[in-house]
């Protein structure tokens, strides 16, 4: 675990602007095997399922607004910064109803298998974002279905309406 203590900054360009900046001396020890996945803590707070990215000038995290409303965060913020690899297969802890539909649906989870690791990760993260567990199992059903019918090819508008049907059962 590496820490280290960095102002919380803005991009002028674009929505995706709130970040950390993290030291070259600190990203290169996380970007080995083409994995940039890191788990971040701030201010004592978290871990959080996050990414190092690479603006022209330096490294950095980005810092979402649901995480700067509950830290109470501000551009300009010193913050400290607890930072360690991600070890997690898919960049967040794959919750328990999307595992249990894993185990029992074959053909399902060889196509979530075959998919790229970035859109594994997003399946993941739609199913871990919901609080509720029987809204995370409708939504594991919807994924598992979708890939089924779609040959293991990702639409996201047709597992949207998938997701709504499921959530209306």
């Amino acid at each position: 675990m590496v820490h280290f203590k960095e102002k919380l900054e803005s991009f002028d360009f674009n929505h995706w602007s709130f970040h950390v900046p993290v030291p070259d001396e600190i990203s290169s020890q996380f970007l080995q095997n083409n994995n940039r996945r890191v788990l971040v803590s701030i201010n004592q707070q978290g871990p959080w399922h996050m990414a190092l990215m690479k603006a022209k000038a330096y490294w950095y995290i980005l810092v979402n607004q649901q995480i700067r409303n509950n830290l109470k965060l501000e551009t300009g913020d010193l913050l400290s910064i607890e930072m360690e690899r991600d070890e997690s297969e898919f960049g967040h802890e794959l919750p328990e109803e999307f595992q249990i539909l894993m185990d029992q649906d074959e053909e399902g989870t060889a196509y979530f298998r075959s998919l790229t690791p970035g859109k594994q990760r997003s399946l993941v993260y739609l199913v871990t974002k919901v609080k509720n567990s029987e809204s995370r199992m409708k939504k594991s059903l919807a994924i598992m279905h979708h890939l089924r019918l779609a040959k293991g090819k990702l639409d996201f508008r047709q597992l949207n309406d998938l997701i709504k049907y499921y959530n209306n059962l």
